[in-house]
């Protein structure tokens, strides 16, 4: 007999396979916790499953808890309200954004192209005036639709600095489409 092979890629390891038994065991209230703290049953599973990978996979944070089962119910309990605050933010952005786009509703005459020109040429100054990461991490998130740790992957930041860098980057956008408007 060998090791036990989990999804044909990594053998699990006596402490992986103990850690995976916990997380099946705590699981169902695991989901009710988060499920409370999101709103949302199917969100819940997500920060669930985010939690299950985490513990099972980080061999020294999980191995030093003294009680494993209690450290997986705070680390899902922590994941969920960073879900929350980052949900906020993003629709927060979000709704900054639709604002915008409710300052300039689409229009057809010449003069209304060319003021639309203008704020276009405005952005695309602003975004070019950008350092480069803080660039590159708009441009992946509002052009190319990438996750915030998506783009902390690309550009080798963590999760919360990308989100910082694009909102930072909007921030500065807006404010050149205010400018413009002045």
């Amino acid at each position: 007999m060998g090791v036990p092979v989990h999804q044909g890629k990594r053998p699990l390891t006596d402490a992986r396979e103990c850690r995976l038994t916990i997380f099946l065991v705590h699981r169902p209230a695991l989901v009710r916790l988060a499920a409370a703290i999101v709103g949302c049953r199917i969100r819940a599973e997500d920060v669930v499953q985010d939690s299950c990978m985490r513990f099972v996979c980080d061999e020294a944070a999980a191995t030093d808890a003294l009680n494993p089962a209690a450290y997986l119910q705070r680390m899902v309990r922590n994941l969920a309200f960073d879900y929350v605050r980052r949900r906020g933010a993003e629709s927060r952005a979000v709704s900054g954004c639709a604002a915008a786009c409710l300052l300039h509703p689409p229009t057809h005459t010449p003069e209304d192209l060319t003021l639309c020109r203008q704020d276009l040429r405005a952005a695309c100054s602003a975004i070019g005036a950008m350092p480069p990461r803080q660039r590159r991490a708009f441009v992946l998130h509002r052009i190319y639709g990438l996750t915030f740790r998506e783009i902390g992957e690309q550009i080798g930041v963590s999760t919360a600095t990308a989100h910082r860098l694009t909102r930072d980057a909007l921030t500065q956008v807006m404010a050149s489409l205010e400018d413009q408007d002045s």
